[in-house]
């Protein structure tokens, strides 16, 4: 149901990014000509005749043809996800290990001058778009510097039909910046939801009892009060790392970088509006896996929480 209303949203907006026959066909081709090219491609039937086309098209695993690819939509989604997939899964990896140690000790040292600093910070990450943080490291690190390169993915290597360029030196260099500018609107987030979530729990009767106990201070602080604010960073971070791949539309655009967002910017100036719905479900279906996997993940990390229906 929730993939339907995300096919019926895409839908009901891609009337309004132009008409797609006049980007395929140019301002050479006549009218006739134009309209019987919309008349094979369906585009003058009723809304509800084409949405109803496209959603049993859908249920067979065709999103619809590219006008501007001339292929399946699908088809050129899978050949720009590789780049946009590791970008989000480095950016991911990088905000856990940064935002974990970072925020445990803005928690149990909030006093100390390093921590007030973490914390300074991140009210200014939270405040910074993640385009200028891009454009910044670009002019630092690539125009001044001369340290990394400021566009594209480098090198890649076809590891049975994905492009990676995780296994490349020259690939892995053109990923940095990317990466952390992609991290940095996250980061902060979630070193300030860890940090409060975590003196929340520091201040309940068990960890008392556990500090009463004798146990080691690394026991307590891990096992038992980080363990314990682990559900509502899951909670956030299911939903930020759908939002990370919607992100990846600026971030891509600024590092000329070939994934889905960069895609998704050319099918709306291109009018390509059968992509661009598919691009819409796509990233709806994963952020429908991704909350799936998160109720998974509640079970495992709190054995108290039950899926919906069982006592």
């Amino acid at each position: 149901m929730v993939m339907v209303i995300i096919a019926l949203i895409g839908f009901a907006i891609k009337q309004s990014f132009g008409d797609p026959v006049r980007e395929i066909t140019g301002i050479s081709v006549s009218a006739e000509e134009r309209e019987a090219l919309r008349e094979e491609l369906g585009l003058n039937d009723p809304f509800m005749v084409q949405f109803g086309r496209f959603l049993y098209d859908a249920a067979h695993g065709d999103l619809g043809q590219s006008f501007f690819y001339k292929k399946p939509a699908m088809e050129v989604i899978i050949s720009k996800a590789p780049a946009t997939l590791e970008l989000v899964f480095c950016s991911a990896i990088l905000i856990v290990l940064l935002s974990v140690p970072l925020g445990i000790y803005c928690a149990i040292r909030p006093k100390h001058l390093f921590a007030k600093f973490v914390m300074g910070a991140s009210t200014v990450g939270v405040s910074i778009p993640v385009f200028l943080t891009a454009i910044m490291l670009i002019y630092i690190f690539s125009i001044e510097l001369h340290w990394l390169p400021s566009f594209g993915r480098g090198e890649t290597v076809n590891l049975g039909g994905w492009q990676t360029g995780l296994l490349t030196w020259d690939g892995i260099k053109h990923l940095i910046m990317p990466t952390v500018a992609l991290s940095s609107i996250m980061l902060p987030l979630f070193i300030r939801l860890i940090r409060s979530e975590m003196m929340e729990v520091l201040e309940n009767e068990y960890i008392k009892y556990a500090w009463a106990k004798g146990l080691p201070p690394l026991r307590v602080w891990i096992v038992h009060a980080f363990r314990n604010t682990l559900l509502p960073v899951i909670t956030v971070g299911g939903v930020q790392l759908g939002i990370m791949i919607a992100f990846t539309i600026l971030t891509e655009t600024v590092f000329s970088w070939q994934g889905m967002g960069s895609m998704f910017i050319q099918a709306v100036e291109r009018a390509d509006s059968s992509l661009m719905v598919a691009y819409l479900v796509v990233v709806g279906f994963i952020f429908v896996v991704v909350n799936t996997i998160v109720d998974i993940i509640y079970g495992l990390v709190n054995p108290t929480v039950r899926i919906t229906g069982r006592k």
